[in-house]
């Protein structure tokens, strides 16, 4: 990969948060070098303990226009901040260092960026992906317009579709308007890099490809139920950040609105399902003090999400109710295959 004049813009900047990655790291970067020199590659080292931080300044050694970026560990959140500070390109995507691209995909997503008006937003698929078990399951938006520019008035989604991490390409100026910043040290700081800028976007575009794997299996990975229980109050601290911005930052009446409260009610209740699944009183009483928590910050939005489907199951404590949560969540991770 040649290095690129400094005064050109990347098409694409990655972002590679990395921390004991050793194991499955190559992977992930060799999925990324397709792009050449149209992607700034940023492969941060969060203060790794194994080969990790070696690995990295060989990729960076062998191509140049790979940048390995050594920090002390700040987490997740830590990482992507850093990364964004370097970022040069046009537009911007996180990669988590056990997932990776779809190769031929990726090279149409980047055709597609440089050869269409530019928006603030660039959407495509992702895949659940479980290597061990040769389970995939791919997550598609097929109510949004392809081939075209859209707003927020045909997004049109249908239950378990969200522009998750790992479907967003945001616009760099969009992060940069935004002023993002994720909390360090802590999981589950993914879900506001896709929340926060989300008040700045206006235009958007789809490209049906399965461009982002997703991997499912390790034992200590984030997503995993029991690894959710033990870091639950780091997914309640998330939560909390997510209400306090829809109640203070957004525009009710704007057209992003209604995905932003959409987005926020499947959080809440995740939230809620993993504190039930839990059983110990400790974690009941947290999840009300979550939904407390709402009705003080949001009122109006707390008596909404009550009367709704999600809310009216999890915002409950009677014990069949309870069960009943529960079994639709199992049924649910079934049919989705995202943890």
């Amino acid at each position: 990969m040649g290095k690129k004049s400094a005064t050109v813009k990347e098409t694409l900047t990655i972002i590679v948060p990395c921390y004991n990655s050793a194991a499955y790291l190559k992977r992930c970067v060799d999925s990324l070098l397709a792009g050449q020199d149209r992607v700034q590659i940023i492969l941060i080292d969060d203060g790794s303990t194994d080969e990790t931080g070696r690995l990295l300044d060989e990729y960076h050694d062998r191509y140049p226009a790979i940048e390995a970026v050594h920090q002390e560990n700040a987490g997740h959140g830590g990482a992507i901040n850093h990364g964004l500070r370097l970022a040069r390109g046009r537009y911007v995507k996180i990669v988590d260092s056990d997932d990776w691209l779809d190769q031929e995909a990726y090279l149409q997503v980047l055709d597609y960026l440089d050869n269409n008006p530019e928006v603030d937003l660039f959407l495509a698929n992702y895949v659940y992906d479980k290597p061990a078990l040769n389970r995939q399951r791919v997550i598609k938006f097929p109510h949004l317009p392809v081939g075209r520019t859209f707003s927020w008035d045909e997004v049109k989604l249908r239950l378990g579709q969200y522009f998750m991490l790992h479907s967003v390409i945001y616009n760099r100026k969009v992060l940069e308007r935004s002023k993002v910043t994720l909390p360090t040290k802590v999981s589950y700081d993914d879900n506001i890099f896709v929340f926060e800028p989300m008040v700045h976007v206006q235009t958007m575009r789809y490209l049906p490809v399965n461009l982002y794997h997703y991997f499912i299996g390790r034992d200590d990975q984030s997503v995993n139920e029991q690894v959710m229980l033990r870091k639950i109050d780091q997914q309640i601290l998330i939560n909390k950040q997510l209400i306090v911005f829809y109640a203070s930052q957004v525009n009710k009446r704007a057209p992003y609105a209604k995905y932003m409260k959409y987005f926020l009610e499947a959080v809440t209740g995740v939230t809620s399902v993993i504190l039930i699944r839990g059983k110990k009183q400790v974690y009941l009483d947290k999840k009300d003090e979550l939904w407390q928590f709402l009705k003080t910050y949001d009122l109006e939005t707390y008596k909404s999400f009550k009367h709704r489907l999600v809310g009216h199951f999890v915002s409950r404590d009677a014990r069949p109710m309870r069960q009943m949560v529960s079994g639709a969540y199992l049924i649910l991770q079934r049919l989705y295959s995202f943890n």
